[in-house]
């Protein structure tokens, strides 16, 4: 798996473990799913994705979005 789609993947899960937390546990989790959002928003304006820098270094190889 390829950096580009290690991000898209982890970005999927986390939103929808939040909106299961969000409603099992407590609405407060979907903090997590808008949190989430803003970080997507905020990458594909500026072009930083501080996920994308954390699995960089966890050694995972770049490739090239939905190729």
């Amino acid at each position: 798996m390829n950096l580009d789609r290690s991000v898209l993947t982890f970005a999927g899960t986390m939103v929808l473990v939040s909106v299961a937390l969000g409603h099992f546990v407590s609405p407060w989790w979907l903090l997590l799913t808008a949190w989430v959002g803003i970080m997507l928003f905020q990458s594909g304006i500026t072009g930083f994705c501080p996920m994308a820098y954390v699995f960089k270094i966890l050694g995972i190889k770049p490739g090239n979005a939905f190729k």
